[in-house]
């Protein structure tokens, strides 16, 4: 049985260096199902790889608790 991944991208506004990757990072890999959250700060892009469909909500909370704002998906 093979487990699929899956990639959602995300725009975020607002991260303009590494530490802000950092805390977006952070707050987005503690949700359920995340693997691997890799982030473009020069374009805003944050790619999220699930066990399974993630809940955009509860990914818009996590962005917003690190202290930056998601502008949705791309």
């Amino acid at each position: 049985m093979s487990v699929t991944s899956i990639v959602t991208t995300y725009s975020v506004t607002g991260m303009t260096c590494g530490h802000c990757a950092a805390a977006v990072s952070e707050e987005i890999s503690q949700l359920p199902a995340v693997s691997a959250v890799d982030i473009d700060v020069a374009s805003g892009r944050v790619a999220v790889t699930s066990g399974a469909e993630i809940d955009d909500a509860a990914v818009r909370a996590a962005v917003e608790e690190a202290g930056y704002t998601l502008a949705g998906r791309v």
